[in-house]
C-alpha cells in the first residue's frame, strides 16, 4: 500500500528529527515580539554606475558614505549632515545620487501613502557647493523624484502634477497643471497599478535628457471606496479612494512626452482600440525608443512598443500571449541594453529567459529545462553574460547561476537553501543573501569572476547563540500524496518530545494564492515554534496553483481560483488524518489573505474534516476585490459568472463547517473589512455560529502597539479551545 506522506529526499533532511538545542520553552511573546528575527539586512548597498563602489547610510542616518566593494572599507563620506551648510535637520530617512554624483536627494519626513508609495520632504545636496536646499520652493512634500540622466534636472509629482527642477538654474517649471486627488493622476500611479504591478512611477527620462515621458491617470469613473477611521475623536471621518472592483471601470491611462526645450506636451497614442494596462514605460538604448509597455484587459496579450516621444509613431517590437494570462513581473524585469533585450517568457511550459535584437527578433533561449527560472537578474554588457535565480536544483530551493555568450552555465552559489544575489553596477561583485531552514541568513560579497567569498557582512551569530538555549522544533521537508495521486511539498513541525505512539492535533497554515510559495527552505520561526511547543504538530502545504513547478501546475487552477486550491488543502488534511500520530478529529486550518479565502473555501467543501478554522484578512468574494488581480486569473463576473459564484465563500456559508474564528482590521484599504463584514451576515442568515474580531483603524497587516500579541494571543487560545 502506497504510503500517503513520502518523505522528500530532494532536501536531504534526517526523518523525524527534533532538534532539542536548548531547554527554554518558546513562548508567544519571543515569536510575536522578534526574540528570534533574523538580521535580513546590512543597510543599504547601493552601487555606484563605476561598479567597483557602493554607498550606504550609517546607523545614525546622517551620513552617507562610500565603499569599495572588494575591501569594504570607507572611501570616501558623501554627505554629512554636521558638515553640510545650511542644513537645517539632523537626520534623514532615504537617498538619491545623480549619475554624476554631483546632486544628492535628501528624503525626510516620509509619509506613507499605500503599500509601496509615499510623499516626503526632499532636499537637494549640492556636493560641489556642499550646500543643502529645500528641492521645491513650496516645500511641500512630493513624490517620485527622478533625477534625468546626465543628473542636471530632476522631475517630482506635487499634488498630482510633475515638475521639474533645473538644479543648473535653480529654476522650476510645471509640467502638467491639472492634477486632482482622486480624479487627476500626473506621473505617478492610482491604487490599483500600485497594489498589483507594484509600480508607483511611471515617468522615464530619454538617455539625452530631451523628454520626459510620463503616465497620466484618469480616474474619474473610477468608483469611490470608502472607509471609515474612527480615531480617538467622537466622531469617525472617511477615507475615500478610488478602487476598481472585478469588472468596474478603470482608470483611463493615456502617455505622454515633453520637451525639456520647447516645452510641448505630445500624446504618445497606443495603437489599440481595446481596453489596455500600461503597467511600465521605460527607454531603451536610443532616445528615439521609449518602450510602452501594455496589456489587454484579459492579461493574456502583452505588447512591447518602441514610441519615438517626437513624432509618437509607434512600432511593434515583441508580443507575447498565453492562453491563460502572463505574470506582469516579467515585463517589469525586461532589461534594455543596446544589444537588444531580455525577456521572461513561459513559451515553453516554464519560465526562461530570451535574449532578442533591438528591433525585436528572437535570438537565442537562454536557459531551459523543466524548471522555472525565479528572477532575472540582469546581463553584463562587457561580457554577454546572463545571470538569474532559479528553482532547478528543487522546488523549494533558490540558486543563483550564470550563462555566457557561449551559452556556458555556471552555478555561483553554493549553499543549499534560498539564495539571492544583487550585482554591483559593472557585475564583478554581488552579494549573496542565503539562509535555510537550519541556517539564518548569511549574507557575503563575492567576487563574481571566480565566485570567491570577499567577506561576510552579516552571519546572525548572536541568533544562532540564542537558538542553542531554547529547545527548537526543526521544520522536515516532506511530499504529501493525495488519494487522487496528486503530490505536493510540504514542512511539518513536531511537538517536542514527539512520540509516535501518541496521537496529536494538527494545525495546518497554507497562503495558496497564485504562483506564491510558503513551502521553501528558507528560514524562519513564527507561531508554528509556539504551537510545537505546546503540543500540536504545524503543517504548511503547496497545493495546485503556487509556484516553481512549471506553468501548468500554476495555472491549471485558472477560472476557478480557490475550487483546486481548497480541495487539496483538505486532501492533504485526509492524508495526514491517516498517520498513526495525527488525530484526524482534530485538525484545524488557517490563513491570511487568500490565505484566509482559502480557509473558508476549504472549511465549506471539506465536508467536516477540519474542526477549526481561522481566516485573518480574508477575501469573501471575488467579485469585491480588484480588477487587475482578480481578472488575471478569474476574468470579469461578466465573462465568469459561474466561475465566481463557485468559488465564493459568501455563497458557500451555508455548507460551512468547524469552528471559525474570522479576523478583520477595519481600516484594510487592500481586502475591505466590509468582505469579512458581508460574510459575517451570510453567515448570520445561514444560522452558523462563529466569533469575529475585529481591529480598530488596522490596515491589511494588523499590526501596531500591542495588536499582534493581541492577535496571537487569540488565535492561540482559539485552537486551544477547540481542539
Amino acid at each position: 500500500m502506497k504510503k500517503n506522506w513520502i518523505l522528500s529526499l530532494m532536501l536531504l533532511l534526517a526523518a523525524n528529527v527534533f532538534a532539542q538545542q536548548g531547554s527554554k520553552r518558546i513562548s508567544l511573546s519571543d515569536i510575536v515580539n522578534g526574540t528570534f528575527r533574523q538580521e535580513t539586512s546590512v543597510g543599504e548597498m547601493r552601487s555606484l554606475p563605476d561598479g567597483e563602489h557602493y554607498t550606504a547610510m550609517n546607523k545614525e542616518r546622517t551620513m552617507i558614505i562610500k565603499y569599495s566593494y572588494r575591501t569594504g572599507e570607507p572611501v570616501e563620506t558623501l554627505f554629512d549632515v554636521k558638515n553640510a551648510r545650511e542644513c537645517t535637520f539632523d537626520d534623514f530617512e532615504g537617498y538619491e545620487i545623480s549619475s554624476t554624483g554631483h546632486h544628492i536627494l535628501i528624503i525626510r519626513e516620509r509619509e506613507q501613502i499605500y503599500r509601496h508609495s509615499f510623499r516626503a520632504d526632499v532636499y537637494d545636496y549640492d556636493v560641489r557647493r556642499r550646500m543643502v536646499k529645500q528641492l521645491n520652493v513650496s516645500g511641500k512634500k512630493v513624490m517620485i523624484p527622478t533625477f534625468s540622466p546626465d543628473g542636471r534636472m530632476c522631475a517630482y509629482v506635487e499634488d498630482n502634477n510633475i515638475w521639474i527642477k533645473k538644479f543648473d538654474y535653480d529654476t522650476e517649471t510645471q509640467v502638467t497643471k491639472d492634477g486632482e486627488v482622486n480624479k487627476i493622476i500626473n506621473g505617478a500611479t492610482d491604487w490599483v497599478y500600485e497594489e498589483e504591478f507594484a509600480v508607483t512611477n511611471l515617468m522615464a527620462w530619454s538617455p539625452d535628457n530631451e523628454y520626459l515621458a510620463y503616465a497620466r491617470f484618469d480616474e474619474t469613473e473610477v468608483p469611490e471606496y470608502s472607509m471609515a477611521m474612527y480615531g480617538d475623536s467622537y466622531y469617525p471621518y472617511e477615507q475615500r479612494f478610488k478602487y476598481p472592483k472585478a469588472g468596474e471601470n478603470n482608470s483611463k491611462v493615456t502617455v505622454y512626452s515633453y520637451s525639456v526645450e520647447t516645452k510641448d506636451i505630445k500624446e504618445l497614442k497606443v495603437p489599440q482600440n481595446e481596453e489596455i494596462y500600461i503597467p511600465y514605460i521605460r527607454f531603451a538604448a536610443e532616445p528615439s525608443q521609449l518602450a510602452v509597455m501594455t496589456l489587454n484587459r484579459q492579461q493574456n496579450v502583452f505588447n512591447l512598443y518602441h514610441a519615438n516621444p517626437k513624432s509618437g509613431v509607434f512600432k511593434l517590437i515583441m508580443k507575447d500571449e498565453n492562453k491563460a494570462y502572463i505574470d506582469s513581473e516579467w515585463m517589469s524585469a525586461i532589461r534594455f541594453s543596446k544589444s537588444g533585450f531580455l525577456y521572461v517568457s513561459e513559451k515553453d511550459g516554464y519560465a526562461h529567459i530570451y535574449q532578442y535584437s533591438p528591433t525585436g527578433v528572437m535570438q537565442r533561449q537562454v536557459t531551459t529545462g523543466n524548471w522555472d527560472v525565479t528572477q532575472l537578474i540582469g546581463k553584463d554588457e562587457a561580457t554577454g553574460t546572463v545571470y538569474y535565480e532559479s528553482a532547478e536544483e528543487s522546488p523549494v530551493r533558490r540558486s543563483v547561476y550564470s550563462v555566457d555568450a557561449k551559452g556556458k552555465k555556471t552555478r555561483l552559489s553554493t549553499m543549499q537553501g534560498t539564495n539571492s544575489a544583487v550585482f554591483s553596477a559593472n557585475y564583478a561583485y554581488y552579494v549573496n543573501r542565503f539562509s535555510n531552514v537550519k541556517e539564518p541568513m548569511r549574507i557575503s560579497v563575492h567576487e563574481t569572476k571566480t565566485a570567491r567569498e570577499l567577506r561576510v557582512l552579516q552571519d546572525n551569530a548572536a541568533l544562532k547563540a540564542k537558538l542553542s538555549e531554547y529547545a527548537v522544533s526543526t521544520k522536515e521537508f516532506t511530499t504529501i500524496t493525495t488519494s487522487t495521486g496528486e503530490e505536493f511539498n510540504a514542512w511539518i513541525v513536531k511537538p517536542a518530545n514527539f512520540s509516535e505512539s501518541k496521537k496529536y492535533p494538527v494545525v495546518m497554515y497554507q497562503y495558496s494564492g497564485p504562483n506564491s510559495q510558503s513551502v521553501l527552505d528558507r528560514f524562519g520561526m513564527d507561531w508554528e515554534q509556539y504551537m510545537a511547543a505546546n503540543g500540536y504538530i504545524y503543517v504548511c502545504v503547496d497545493g495546485r496553483g503556487t509556484g516553481a513547478r512549471g506553468e501548468a501546475f500554476r495555472k491549471c487552477t485558472y477560472l476557478r481560483m480557490g475550487h483546486l486550491e481548497s480541495r487539496d488543502q483538505v486532501a492533504a488534511a485526509v492524508a495526514l488524518g491517516k498517520l498513526p500520530y495525527v488525530d484526524k478529529d482534530r485538525i484545524a486550518i488557517w490563513g491570511w489573505s487568500f490565505g484566509g479565502y482559502n480557509t473558508l473555501m476549504a472549511m465549506s467543501v471539506g465536508n467536516g474534516v477540519f474542526k477549526a478554522g481561522i481566516a485573518v484578512a480574508p477575501p469573501t468574494d471575488w467579485r469585491y476585490y480588484d480588477t487587475v488581480y482578480t481578472e488575471r486569473y478569474m476574468r470579469t463576473p461578466k465573462e465568469n459568472l459561474k466561475g465566481y459564484d463557485e468559488t465564493s465563500p459568501i455563497k458557500q456559508a451555508k455548507n460551512l463547517q468547524g469552528k471559525l474564528l474570522l479576523v478583520h482590521g477595519t481600516a484594510d484599504d487592500n481586502v475591505h473589512f466590509k468582505q469579512s463584514m458581508d460574510y459575517a451576515e451570510a453567515l448570520v442568515q445561514a444560522g452558523k455560529q462563529f466569533e469575529m474580531q475585529m481591529y480598530r483603524d488596522r490596515n491589511h497587516g494588523i499590526s501596531g502597539g500591542n495588536t499582534r500579541m493581541h492577535l496571537y494571543t487569540r488565535m492561540s487560545n482559539f485552537i486551544f479551545d477547540n481542539l
